[in-house]
């Protein structure tokens, strides 16, 4: 019997979950590192077990048999149908797992499984509008490198991009340049040997520099208007009617709100649960189905 329910929003950056009894009381959180597929099968698990304890332990209880637990997940990756299916074969044991992309489940955690539209914005982003009729449609969201415009790890590449220009002299340094160049090795050996390795989760960490300078470099400043406007692009691209409501979510929302449009600001409400919220509504509804 399902005892308890978990709701898991899992991303390149870190992983978040809610726990619930039987009787859909939310009980505690936790969090872990990152459990975007990107990051293979193994670890995606690894990484929402992790959580999934830190959050039975924020709740005083002892870990229950994985059979009297049924969990729901809204994961970076998912569109890739070999890696979902390979981490729901992985299923350690939970009595139901429910799997969909982090993009549904934050669209249902927002507007509480009502119509409206999100633009997540992330280590990824990602946006998505569910209509009255039932209809869905999702914009972005094709990933890391190629994809995911204003968000952190696309914000950071480009950050990359000044910074070689200024170690060569193809453009003019300062406090924004001399920050990055820090924060990736310091000098151009240790930078090249940090680019051949670095992850999607630690460009996305270079948009707080960016952040940063916003308000007294120009090229950070061009930077984040240039997210802006990919926002706007979200947001008609979503609802070119302009009638639904549209949520900002994820860890850059705020950040970037700044530098969006007016224009879709005067659209834009404040979510009412996030991606976790959405994750464990998603599986509640499946365990009633």
């Amino acid at each position: 019997m399902i005892e308890f329910f978990i709701g898991v929003d899992g991303g390149g950056s870190g992983t978040r979950v809610r726990l619930a009894r039987r009787d859909g009381v939310e009980i505690a959180e936790g969090a872990s590192g990152p459990s975007g597929l990107l990051h293979g099968i193994a670890a995606a698990w690894a990484s929402v077990e992790d959580a999934a304890a830190k959050a039975f332990a924020a709740a005083g209880l002892t870990l229950p048999a994985r059979s009297s637990v049924a969990i729901g997940l809204g994961l970076a990756g998912v569109h890739n149908r070999v890696w979902a299916q390979s981490f729901v074969n992985a299923n350690p044991g939970y009595a139901a797992v429910a799997l969909e992309t982090d993009a549904f489940t934050t669209l249902l955690g927002a507007h509480a499984g009502q119509p409206g539209a999100i633009i997540a914005l992330g280590t990824g982003s990602v946006g998505e509008v569910m209509f009255a009729d039932g209809r869905r449609h999702e914009v972005g969201g094709w990933g890391f490198p190629a994809g995911d415009e204003a968000g952190g790890a696309w914000i950071g590449m480009r950050a990359v991009s000044h910074m070689q220009q200024v170690v060569d002299g193809r453009n003019e340094g300062g406090a924004y340049a001399d920050a990055l160049i820090a924060a990736c090795g310091g000098q151009r050996d240790a930078m090249q040997v940090w680019l051949a390795s670095a992850t999607q989760t630690q460009y996305a960490q270079l948009t707080r520099i960016v952040l940063q300078h916003g308000d007294t470099d120009i090229n950070a400043r061009a930077l984040l208007l240039e997210a802006g406007r990919q926002v706007g692009l979200f947001g008609q691209a979503l609802d070119a009617s302009g009638t639904l409501p549209i949520a900002l979510c994820g860890g850059l929302a705020e950040p970037l709100r700044p530098y969006v449009t007016a224009e879709l600001l005067q659209r834009v409400v404040p979510p009412q649960g996030d991606s976790a919220a959405g994750a464990l509504r998603l599986i509640q509804q499946r365990s009633k189905e």
